[in-house]
């Protein structure tokens, strides 16, 4: 189920004060590995470390690199200091401590305990960690840099939040105001215990106005209707609804991907807003071309959908045009903006939809 090696740190790539990229020696290949400092503390180069391979030998696409599971030239060690009961990855070799928003001695508890209402913000409620940047760059774009992005982080996927680079080039950018970790996820300006404190944190401890939800790198799909990851779609539409919020349905679409299941609105968006969504959403289209169009509309009427969520059209276009300003590259299953763009245009309809309601809560 796990498979660990032995192997030498031959160089640090790229570090910051949550992770390291590193290379290293094994079994006389020089790899990719990654070292959470949260975990591990921070290796140099020649120190022996443990690692886990078993990503990279499945050839698991999210995978790419071996983790650190410890480095041994200083076994005995304390990661990290400071305040904090909350356990993530808790019973397992790696878990760690982490100060929760809600616990004693956050600084922001008090607010937390008084918290109970989103106050009506939007939340624009994804389905892959690609959507996050286009969605954050179109909503900084289209209000002016006025409207306060925040990101919720789900454990559906990646758990680690430093495995993202986007996220750190979104706050490095000024387009994200923060990020927020919960479940077993880490690593966030914050942590929190689940999806509905998180929400309450970017509201309340971050101040935002928009807040984007979705999981992190790595989404898991099976072809079968509700055997993937993105069904965490329908909780988090509930759970922004619940706490008087506005929940926004960012559908994941494409007429790119070979897969027959992605094509048009993916089944991942189908399935979710039709079995796990209770609540009512808004879903924002992309203005498409009629052909595709008619076909995201059939997907719909055929799913039941069409009765159950505010369907709305907006340009999509600002997306792609944030991305290109701000520098930010993203691909969605290894596509760009010009290989797929109802993706793209999908991600700019709901940050349309989104500063809508934020400008209408503004009056």
């Amino acid at each position: 189920m796990i498979r660990i090696r032995k192997a030498t740190v031959t160089r640090i790539v790229r570090e910051d004060d949550t992770v390291q990229e590193l290379l290293v020696d094994i079994s006389g290949r020089e790899e990719k590995a990654i070292a959470y400092r949260q975990l591990t503390g921070g290796l140099e180069a020649g120190e022996q470390a443990l690692l886990n391979t078993t990503a990279v030998d499945l050839a698991l696409g999210s995978g790419g690199a071996h983790f650190v599971i410890a480095g041994l030239r200083a076994p005995e060690r304390d990661l990290p200091p400071g305040p904090g009961h909350i356990m993530k990855l808790n019973y397992t070799p790696l878990q760690c401590r982490v100060l929760s928003c809600e616990e004693p001695g956050s600084p922001h508890r008090e607010k937390m305990k008084a918290a109970r209402s989103l106050l009506g913000a939007p939340v624009v409620c994804g389905t892959l960690h690609s959507m996050v940047a286009p969605v954050a760059a179109a909503a900084h774009e289209l209000t002016n840099g006025r409207a306060r992005v925040a990101y919720v982080m789900t454990d559906a996927a990646c758990l680690p939040l430093p495995f993202s680079r986007s996220v750190k080039q979104l706050k490095h950018k000024g387009l994200l105001a923060g990020a927020v970790s919960y479940g077993q996820a880490f690593g966030g300006d914050l942590e929190c215990v689940n999806k509905f404190t998180a929400m309450l944190a970017c509201r309340h401890a971050l101040g935002a106005d928009i807040i984007i939800a979705a999981m992190g790198v790595g989404s898991i799909g099976m072809d079968a209707p509700l055997a993937h990851t993105g069904m965490e779609q329908g909780e988090l539409v509930n759970a922004a609804a619940a706490l008087g919020g506005a929940p926004v349905a960012l559908p994941r679409m494409s007429f790119s991907d070979p897969r027959p299941r992605h094509q048009g609105i993916s089944h991942h968006t189908l399935s979710a807003l039709q079995v796990a969504a209770f609540a009512r959403a808004h879903l924002p289209l992309p203005v498409l071309p009629p052909e595709q169009a008619e076909r995201v509309r059939a997907q719909l009427t055929g799913h039941g959908l069409d009765g159950k969520l505010d369907i709305c059209e907006y340009d999509g276009q600002i997306a792609m045009d944030a991305l290109h300003k701000h520098g930010l590259r993203v691909t969605t299953m290894g596509r760009g903006p010009e290989q797929d763009p109802a993706f793209f245009l999908a991600c700019g309809a709901a940050a349309r939809a989104a500063v809508q309601i934020f400008e209408k809560n503004m009056k």
